[in-house]
């Protein structure tokens, strides 16, 4: 530790915000009066001892001195290097400042005791260590600064209390922290404290260094960046000059084209600060192409272009009546909407509340009815613009709400394309196959369709990739199905169904001779000269080459058979032109697929036998025959109970047992031998067994199947019929009525059977339909029987079907 020594008085040299350290050699100018002062009176007393004038060298820092001063010895007088007086004055030890005392001059005099800073050799070996990290710190940073010789000097220093001292050289040291230094007696402590001190300056200016280091190269690698940039536009610019191009505008200056864009003032104000972005962002970005991608996709976009409605009303029926047989239905509904906006326009009610009058359709109905087409029609016949979204298979919400900007390669939803595409704002968009949409882990896109489909909020619409709202009130939606129940609820309540249940046998042959024939005339390769098709063909081809709902499988037919007669043709077989009548067909393209019923031999028919009668159904192609067997197993199996084949739902299994119990309970009112059913097992089997079957809507077929079985009186082959059946024998209202009635007419069944409470649905059954069709309408199954039932041939027992 250090020690102290004799007092010793001295006159004071303040350093006003300056520290000098021992060892330390300092010019101070003269001119000040206090250091003035203090030199003559330290020449002064210098007179009567012996050495060098001594002065204490004491630090004031905001006019407080310290506690520690340093003995200093002028060395010379003289001028400086300005040529102002000045002394060379230096440091020689540390002194503890004491009580002031009276001295000659003007200068303040104070006593004081040296302190001793001397340190016991040899060295310990941490000191030694010390001293050692101390210099390696001082080299480092001296030779940075190209202090070579210096270097040397402090190498050489071997004394503890002088190397640290030697730090009170170091500009980067504050006057606070050479105050610390100053004040610090103890050699090795003092050492510790300038070696922190350098450490910490070394650590600070290795992390400016590397920002600068960073910066510069930013700068460089920017000025490249801009110098390459220049010289491709001087090149550019050659090359149009060379092949005589005018200069156009800069494809990326965003700003200029979003401010000359004519976008809505919400949707300018977000391309204008991605904009901003894209200026911030470097050309190496990942952001800065996300960004281009979306204002690319944001300046495509038609904000502001609408076509202008064609509101001549009759000119658009004149339009639906010409591409589309039939449909009435939704024919109406177009002209209606017609009508409304028009007189809506003309009363200034274009946009009420921010939203204007758009429409949401869906065209539900069996494939081949023209639902798709029918939306390309609604188009031409209001003047707008149509494009198609296929949402079948489509199983991912960002597909419908787009994709999130953060992902890569993200894109805009299937609606906001599809407005892009059409180039306008109000397009008619068909939701093509609405009912095949799925949900899975990636979210349901039925649910993201609610919002588009919604009239009350679609004018607000925000996209995930856009995330700018969209108004879509004044777009059209025509969404098709082939099944309104495969429709989420909430998705199909925001739509207006309008059922497309198939065509007649008339509409068809309407349909073959207006549209079919003369496009596949022309795929063909045959002029409308050259192949005729009589009506007689045609009708033998929809009736009993194709029975379905819509045209499809009929335009197949028609080109198979011009394809046909314009190979023979080619081979030389026929001449043209040629007339195809019903008795070329066979010939042509083969036997038919579809005899009706009543068309074959008695004795081959379904109904030939007991306990087997014709019921109506509607299937997912529209509607369709369905029959229904019955039997009874021998008494000697002891195979009782019932047996449902076919493969039924739950609902049909229910009617099933409805039926039997029915029989069970009013069998002996109906004269029927029920006590086989308590003995017997009974088998109820609906052929096409591949195919699902369910609903409430065959109750009265298969009670009508086992009533024949019982009686043993035959099912009238002319006869189909469809209801539900309650425990009471009432004969309950089913759906689809239009279509199951279509589909007994293409069967050629005369009469038909349907609830009572059904009766208005014939309303919506074409009028050449009915006046083929003798529809009875009952309210109990007793009324099925008699008019189901063929009467008794004799008193006989009747013989029971057995089953194997």
């Amino acid at each position: 530790m250090a020690s102290t020594s004799t007092p010793l008085t001295l006159p004071v040299l303040p350093l006003d915000d300056e520290v000098v350290l021992p060892g330390m050699v300092v010019p101070l100018d003269l001119s000040d009066s206090e250091v003035r002062a203090a030199v003559e009176a330290a020449q002064a007393a210098a007179r009567s001892t012996p050495g060098k004038p001594r002065v204490l060298l004491v630090p004031r820092i905001d006019g407080t001195y310290a506690n520690t001063g340093v003995l200093g010895t002028v060395e010379q007088v003289g001028r400086l290097a300005d040529g102002d007086p000045g002394a060379l004055i230096r440091g020689r030890g540390r002194v503890r400042i004491g009580a002031g005392t009276t001295g000659p001059g003007a200068a303040l005099w104070v006593e004081g005791t040296r302190v001793d800073e001397t340190v016991p050799e040899p060295l310990p070996g941490q000191v030694a260590e010390l001293v050692k990290e101390y210099k390696a710190l001082a080299t480092a940073w001296l030779r940075k600064r190209g202090a070579w010789q210096v270097v040397d000097r402090v190498q050489a220093i071997d004394d503890v209390s002088a190397l640290a001292d030697n730090s009170g050289y170091s500009p980067f040291l504050t006057t606070d922290q050479k105050v610390e230094l100053l004040e610090t007696t103890d050699p090795v402590a003092r050492l510790k404290l300038a070696t922190q001190q350098l450490r910490d300056h070394l650590a600070e200016q290795d992390v400016a260094e590397t920002i600068a280091k960073d910066v510069q190269e930013g700068v460089d690698k920017q000025q490249r960046e801009f110098l390459l940039r220049r010289q491709l536009e001087a090149v550019r610019k050659e090359l149009r000059e060379l092949n005589g191009e005018q200069e156009g505008e800069e494809s990326d200056d965003y700003r200029a084209r979003v401010e000359a864009a004519d976008l809505p003032e919400k949707v300018r104000e977000a391309a204008l600060k991605e904009v901003d972005k894209l200026e911030r962002s470097s050309d190496q970005s990942p952001e800065g192409s996300w960004i281009r991608t979306w204002l690319d996709t944001v300046l495509e976009m038609p904000w502001n272009e609408r076509t202008e409605d064609a509101y001549d009303i009759q000119g658009a029926q004149a339009v639906l009546d010409a591409e589309h047989a039939g449909l009435q239905d939704v024919k109406e509904r177009i002209t209606e909407y017609l009508a409304v906006r028009k007189r809506r326009t003309d009363r200034g009610l274009g946009v009420v509340g921010g939203r204007r009058g758009g429409a949401v359709l869906a065209l539900v109905g069996p494939p081949g009815v023209g639902k798709t087409s029918l939306g390309e029609s609604v188009a031409h016949a209001m003047g707008r613009k149509f494009v198609r979204v296929a949402l079948g298979g489509v199983r991912d919400e960002a597909e419908i709400r787009g994709h999130r900007r953060t992902y890569v390669g993200a894109l805009p939803g299937r609606i906001v394309r599809a407005i892009k595409e059409a180039g306008s704002m109000n397009p008619v968009v068909l939701l093509d196959e609405i009912d095949k949409v799925g949900s899975d882990f990636r979210g349901d896109p039925a649910a993201a369709l609610l919002e588009v489909l919604d009239p009350a909020q679609n004018h607000t619409f925000r996209d995930h990739y856009l995330e700018v709202e969209l108004d879509l009130s004044d777009v059209v939606f025509l969404a098709t199905a082939n099944v309104l129940e495969a429709i989420p609820e909430a998705l199909a309540d925001r739509m207006e169904i309008v059922r497309l249940d198939g065509y007649t046998e008339d509409e068809k042959i309407v349909i073959a001779r207006d549209h079919l024939l003369p496009r596949q005339l022309e795929r063909a390769g045959l002029d409308r000269d050259e192949v005729t098709l009589d009506e007689s063909a045609l009708r033998k081809l929809a009736g009993e080459y194709t029975r379905e709902a819509g045209v499809r499988n009929l335009e197949r037919s028609v080109a198979r058979l011009l394809r046909k007669v314009a190979a023979q043709h080619e081979l030389g077989e026929r001449e043209l032109p040629f007339t195809v009548t019903a008795e070329h067909l066979r010939d042509l393209i083969g036997r038919p697929h579809h005899v009706p019923e009543s068309a074959q031999d008695p004795a081959e028919r379904r109904t030939s036998v007991p306990g087997v009668a014709t019921g109506l159904a509607v299937t997912g192609a529209g509607g369709d025959v369905l029959y229904v067997e019955a039997s009874l197993a021998d008494p000697e199996t002891g195979a009782a109970g019932l047996t449902l084949t076919g493969q039924l739902g739950d609902v049909m299994k229910e009617s099933a047992q409805i039926a039997l119990s029915f029989l069970r309970s009013h069998g002996a009112e109906l004269e029927l031998p029920v006590g086989d059913l308590k003995d017997r097992g009974v088998h109820i089997h609906f052929p096409a067994g591949a195919v699902p079957k369910d609903g409430p809507s065959a109750g009265i077929t298969m009670t009508t199947a086992l009533a024949s079985l019982l009686s043993g009186r035959l099912v009238r082959t002319d006869v189909a019929m469809t209801g539900e059946v309650s425990l009471t024998g009432r004969v309950l209202p089913i759906g689809g009525v239009k279509q199951k009635l279509l589909a007994a007419h293409r069967a050629g069944v005369t009469t038909v059977i349907i609830p009572k409470r059904n009766e208005p649905d014939l309303d919506d059954v074409p009028a050449e339909v009915l006046d083929k069709l003798d529809v009875h309408a009952v309210t109990d199954v007793r009324q099925v029987l008699e008019l189901a039932l063929s009467p008794a041939t004799n008193g006989a027992a009747p013989e029971v079907p057995v089953a194997a």
